[in-house]
């Protein structure tokens, strides 16, 4: 293969920014894009210069030279697509998060591992600076034992971010979005996983504070727990926060040190204490997602397009496998069985 081959279903925000990013690789190629909305058609034609279908089967027939499809579509599709990708014997690009429930993150896996092809989730943060350092922190055990773990996600998503109620809408729908820690905070506690691994033992309270008529769910949040290999955690969240994101953050406290990242998208390290340890100098971490009046979680997904090249054309390993999405996905499952 000289070029790996790509095809996007949904072309919202985050479909076209994947879009972008295959089109900017050496050796990606963009064949197709996919979208419910036919109207998109002629504009994005214009701007990738690639054939629009409107069915992702209808796609899949045109194009068998495809070898990648990108889910980006809203949270309720990506598990059926992504089987129906599969099943035509195509790897998978899939948004967070890879699934709503355990039960079909695991049919997803099943079938992957049926055709033989990968499954890529996309959790995008891990790229960032700060979260490579802390990898790298935690990794090499410079905390020694880890005591506590604090996340706080602290946003704003008002009624223009859900489209006032609309019924026709998916945000804020309990079936289609699957409740604020799906849709919003998912990639934190991905990074939480990543680095400590899986929780027992959880508590939480849930709240509703100022989203009654746009959503199907509580809007803020307090989680308690242990993790399985040691230690306490917590998680605070919100997303009634006035106006604009405040902080997306992280604290860890151990036995040799102690370290937070903050800012609003955990992109700046606020404290470094560590036994006979110098802080290094890190690379500038990238701007959030910007979708106008909100942002979101960092703009990392060349890496993503590129960690797919090096696995297919170089037998790399997946960056976030399907596992570990289905991991996310449980742990979420199991704190909101708690409500």
């Amino acid at each position: 293969m000289d070029k790996v081959k790509f095809a996007i279903v949904g072309c919202g925000r985050i479909g076209k920014r994947h879009a972008s990013m295959v089109k900017i690789n050496d050796n990606a190629e963009l064949i197709a894009l996919v979208d419910i909305d036919s109207a998109l058609e002629n504009g994005l034609k214009e701007e990738f210069d690639v054939p629009f279908y409107t069915e992702v089967g209808e796609m899949l027939q045109a194009h068998p030279e495809v070898q990648v499809v990108n889910i980006c579509t809203p949270n309720y599709l990506h598990a059926q697509q992504s089987i129906q990708a599969l099943e035509a014997n195509k790897h998978v690009v899939v948004e967070k998060p890879m699934a709503l429930t355990k039960t079909d993150a695991e049919r997803v896996i099943h079938t992957a591992l049926q055709v033989n092809k990968r499954v890529f989730c996309v959790m995008q943060n891990r790229y960032s600076p700060p979260a490579q350092w802390l990898k790298q922190v935690v990794g090499s055990n410079l905390l020694g034992e880890v005591y506590m773990v604090n996340i706080n996600c602290f946003w704003n998503r008002d009624g223009g971010y859900y489209q006032d109620g609309n019924p026709d809408y998916w945000k804020g729908k309990l079936e289609k979005d699957g409740g604020t820690l799906f849709t919003q905070f998912s990639h934190f506690l991905d990074t939480m996983f990543w680095l400590f691994g899986d929780i027992k033992n959880i508590k939480a309270s849930f709240f509703d504070f100022n989203h009654q008529k746009t959503t199907e769910f509580e809007d803020s949040g307090t989680v308690q727990f242990e993790f399985v290999n040691g230690g306490a955690g917590s998680i605070n969240y919100s997303t009634a926060v006035y106006d604009q994101n405040m902080e997306s953050s992280i604290s860890i406290i151990g036995e040799k040190g102690s370290v937070k990242v903050g800012g609003q998208y955990m992109n700046e390290i606020e404290h470094c204490h560590i036994q006979d340890y110098e802080m290094p100098e890190l690379e500038e971490t990238l701007p959030p997602n910007d979708y106008g009046k909100y942002k979101g979680s960092a703009a990392n997904h060349q890496f993503v397009i590129q960690n797919v090249v090096d696995t297919l054309l170089s037998n790399q390993t997946v960056t976030t496998n399907s596992l570990e999405g289905l991991k996310v996905v449980e742990i979420i499952e199991n704190i909101y069985k708690l409500k």
